[in-house]
């Protein structure tokens, strides 16, 4: 079963020594470039504070990734680009999740141009979904950030953004690679004095692969997936502009799954289909140079069916739509040179059907309401204060409230300081609430909402079908939300015109923390789980990163996580000495602290590395290496708590290196192998393959000069 908090990634006590190693390399001469951390200073930010801010004046950490350094790394994905950022790692259950300062995925919040995905599995939106071929850039907001963005931004907020600048009219891209994967992207530009439409297809075509061809646990995922997207800008008056914004994606996946549960392993093979269609438009008003506002209509449908029929030949259905609309109004008023403020109210009405609920005919309802506003106050070009406040009124559970205070302090040119703290949400979802599943696939466990689990459950004691009920079955009831109190501060030091470093320090304090908890078991001893509010943790550590140009030509950079995480509880059961593990011999004895691992799926440190040149005769070349420690998978003592004696996947480093070209006449060629290194862990890392090879040739047709 799925833990609350998913898998992060893996190293060992080397990174220890290269963080010292690292910044005496960044600490040279050399020249200061963009990149993700340190684009540019005037470069534009709009997640942060949901107005444009200049990433130089902003009071919150942000990453910047923009698209020159998507498209030099080769990243199809959005998962290709996110693994390579600091405090950011992959997890490989129920499809690429993310996982942010070591909270689950569950915990932040994906935007595409500022509007929410839809369409979780166990908390988790498989970001392979997401095409990189039309995007300007991402910004990743590190810490709590429901003032603004309400449930689901505990961790923070990753923004998407396409592209719809006037560019190129025609660009064309295509790539071929190992596993036979071909992707085509198509884009259009139009432009005229008022108008502006951009249109782009993506086509992505892979046979899967498979790590493990002699194992009982065969992975093969054929996917067929096609997506477009267009945007249309009308300039209505100088004051006043509509923006449409649409994205449609299908896909076709071959599922080959083995499943292990209680000692047995079920086969299935099957198929899936996934449909996702996005639709938002915004009506935009400048009242003066001092009050604008905006109103925005959102509209999507996440609609996916899965069927698989077991080695044993029992059919197994999953069936899932998820709809969310939106409708939301936001003013800025500068109401002086140093004060500014945001004030913004909107609903949603939201919905799913699914399978794995009583019945995939009736639809489970939700309606939110909210409002925000945020107060921005700089009394010196040093100093900058911003506090934000939202209110979300949810149907299936009692109000929230999401504080927030940030600032910024430039000591001068090198230094500047920032500082925030504010408190996170996260409403319980639809399955915590209403799930009920039993999965055929994998030893017919069953998992049931807290809504409904009791009455569920009683019903099949009353039939004989109940084995065993545990304690936690008597103390099920109706979920609280989950908060957050988020504090990080950050040192953003300019060591000179070519150099520069970021340190941040990050500490999240989690309460009412929602787990699945097992309650009972079948006659079979298949398990019987639910959801409680019974969990206290916390995340801390720091990021260290850095950035050095050597010259013109090449530059270096870097960054490291170190991680520490904890369930609260079980360390004050340790601290009592109330809890036991095993020794070499088997033996129970009494766990000490210096022993506790914290929570699974969590690693102490991850490292990332990257060498960059780049020709003004528009050749790049780029090597990047990941090296990531290990992580706690399986508690094999019968503790519940991980320590060292357990089960852990291996600490691993994966390299990565593109290379290529760019012409005169638009053409541009590029090269790329991803895991030189042929890393292999099929267990716990069944999302990355093993060596893989491409090409790609892109074109894009030249504006005619006037």
């Amino acid at each position: 079963m799925y833990s609350k908090f998913e898998l992060c990634g893996s190293m060992s006590k080397k990174p220890l020594l290269l963080l010292f190693i690292i910044p005496q390399c960044l600490w040279g001469q050399a020249k200061f470039v963009n990149d993700t951390l340190f684009a540019n200073s005037d470069s534009v930010v709009v997640t942060a504070t949901r107005t444009e801010r200049k990433l130089n004046n902003l009071t919150v950490p942000v990453t910047i990734i923009n698209a020159k350094t998507i498209q030099q790394n080769g990243s199809l994905r959005l998962t290709d680009i996110l693994k390579e950022q600091t405090g950011i790692n992959l997890t490989s259950g129920f499809g690429s999740g993310i996982q942010l300062q070591g909270l689950n995925p569950d915990y932040t919040i994906i935007l595409i141009n500022g509007e929410p995905l839809v369409g979780r599995t166990a908390g988790v939106l498989d970001l392979n979904r997401i095409a990189l071929g039309n995007i300007k850039k991402i910004e990743i907001v590190k810490g709590p950030s429901s003032s603004l963005y309400g449930s689901e931004a505990m961790a923070g907020v990753i923004n998407i953004i396409t592209d719809a600048s006037t560019g190129a009219p025609l660009t064309m891209g295509l790539r071929y690679g190992t596993y036979n994967t071909v992707d085509a992207n198509l884009e259009t530009k139009l432009q005229t004095k008022n108008f502006q439409y951009q249109g782009f297809l993506n086509s992505y075509n892979t046979d899967g692969y498979s790590i493990r061809p002699n194992s009982n646990s065969r992975v093969t995922t054929p996917i067929d997936r096609y997506s477009t997207t267009q945007q249309i800008k009308w300039d209505i008056t100088s004051k006043t502009n509509f923006l449409l914004n649409t994205r449609f994606t299908n896909e076709q996946i071959q599922n080959e799954i083995a499943v292990a549960n209680n000692g047995v392993t079920i086969y299935s093979i099957g198929k899936e289909n996934i449909k996702d269609v996005n639709v938002a438009a915004t009506l935009n008003h400048r009242f003066s140079k001092a009050l604008k506002t905006s109103i925005r209509t959102y509209t999507t449908t996440y609609d996916a069916v899965q069927n698989l029929s077991t080695i044993n030949g029992l059919p197994y259905r999953d069936v899932l739509n998820h709809n969310f609309k939106r409708v939301e109004n936001q003013t800025d008023w500068n109401l002086s040179k140093k004060i500014q403020a945001i004030f913004g109210l909107g609903a949603v009405w939201e919905g799913v059907k699914s399978s794995r609920y009583d019945s995939e005919k009736i639809r489970k309802q939700n309606d939110i309401q909210y409002a925000f506003t945020q107060w921005e106050w700089k009394p010196s070009e040093q100093f900058t204060l911003i506090g934000g406040l939202r209110f979300d009124q949810n149907r299936q559970f009692a109000s929230a409230y999401s504080p927030k205070i940030s600032m910024l302090y430039k000591l001068n040119p090198q230094h500047q300081f920032r500082f925030s703290i504010g408190q996170g949400f996260k409403a319980p979802d639809f399955r915590q609430l209403f799930l009920d599943f039993t999965n055929a696939a994998a030893g017919s466990y069953s998992v049931f909402g807290s809504a409904q689990a009791q009455q569920v459950i009683a019903k099949l004691e009353a039939l004989g079908q109940i084995g065993n009920l545990f304690p936690n079955y008597y103390l099920l009831k109706a979920l609280k939300p989950e908060y957050s109190n988020g504090v990080h501060f950050t040192w953003d030091w300019k060591i000179n015109t070519r150099s520069a470093m970021s340190l941040q320090l990050f500490r999240n304090d989690i309460k009412n923390l929602i787990e699945t908890q097992q309650v009972g078991t079948y006659i079979s001893g298949a398990q019987i789980y639910s959801y409680l509010n019974i969990g206290r943790a916390f995340t801390t550590g720091f990021e260290l990163e850095g950035q050095h140009t050597i010259n013109s030509n090449w530059s270096l950079s870097g960054g490291y996580q170190y991680l520490r995480t904890g369930d609260k509880d079980q360390i004050a059961d340790i601290k009592s000495g109330t809890v036991y593990t095993k020794n070499s011999q088997g033996y129970s004895r009494i766990m000490k602290l210096n022993e506790y691992v914290g929570l699974p799926n969590t690693s102490k440190h991850k490292l990332q590395a990257k060498v960059n040149y780049n020709s003004p005769k528009g050749y790049y070349y780029n090597l990047r290496a990941i090296y990531r420690s290990k992580w706690a998978v399986n508690n094999n003592n019968g503790n519940e708590v991980f320590d060292n004696g357990d089960v852990f996947a291996s600490g691993y480093v994966a390299v990565n290196s593109a290379a290529g070209k760019s012409f005169k006449n638009g053409i541009s060629l590029q090269a790329g192998i991803d895991n030189i290194s042929n890393y292999i862990d099929a267990a716990n890392l069944p999302n990355l393959p093993g060596r893989t090879f491409y090409t790609t040739v892109k074109y894009q047709l030249q504006k005619n000069k006037k």
